[in-house]
């Protein structure tokens, strides 16, 4: 079973998905607790889920539990493959949202849009995720990356941590925001993009990176 800590964990994440505008009614975030189990967010908005509201218990081989969201599948199909990553979320960022209706994602042209080298791929479907074979076909498209573009329907981001998971969802964001200006600006100028090189060394969580960007997106939490 989860550690209250853990839950704890888990009602911060969602709500800090919430309250940056990372997700409104629709969306949920997650935590590993062993290799054969995850805990995700109650089935509620994000930014309304209240302090001492508990998560479910999913295992990673079994059948969603009753209550449990159905695209929750995605999260244990992202677990069950990759026994690194220990957070994942889903979510419906407003930008990612409208450069995904044309078929576009963002790409690295700044810091943050590094993290994702080269490029985050587009699941080009815009149905919600409601089958087994579904989320097996997006989770292996993800590959090794950290995240993916739903056509028109959000973005899934995991991580090391669920804090990392979160992170990498207000960094797709914001590199959205950046690919929707750079594109209305129109073909003026020299348009830059990081190198390779460049973003292996950009994309680093060295000097309390990841945790100064939690510590903004937490604040004022009530837990």
């Amino acid at each position: 079973m989860p550690s209250e800590a853990l839950q704890v964990l888990v009602r911060k994440a969602a709500r800090a998905l919430g309250r940056h505008g990372l997700a409104h009614a629709y969306g949920h975030v997650s935590a590993r607790i062993d290799p054969g189990s995850f805990l995700v967010c109650a089935a509620e908005p994000m930014g309304l889920i209240a302090a001492g509201t508990p998560g479910a218990v999913v295992c990673i081989d079994g059948d969603l539990p009753d209550g449990v969201l159905g695209e929750v599948r995605i999260h244990r199909e992202i677990y069950r493959r990759r026994p690194e990553v220990r957070g994942v979320a889903r979510t419906m960022p407003p930008k990612i949202m409208s450069l995904s209706t044309l078929r576009l994602t963002p790409r690295p042209r700044h810091g943050f849009g590094s993290y994702f080298f080269p490029g985050i791929p587009l699941w080009d479907d815009p149905l919600l995720i409601r089958n087994d074979a579904a989320s097996k076909q997006l989770a292996t498209q993800m590959q090794d990356g950290f995240a993916i573009v739903m056509r028109g329907n959000g973005l899934i981001t995991a991580g090391e941590s669920v804090e990392e998971a979160v992170v990498r969802a207000w960094y797709a964001e914001d590199a959205a925001r950046v690919e929707i200006d750079a594109l209305s600006a129109g073909n003026n100028g020299d348009p830059a993009f990081f190198s390779e090189q460049e973003a292996k060394i950009r994309s680093t969580w060295s000097g309390r990176i990841l945790e100064r960007m939690w510590a903004f997106l937490t604040a004022g939490d009530p837990e």
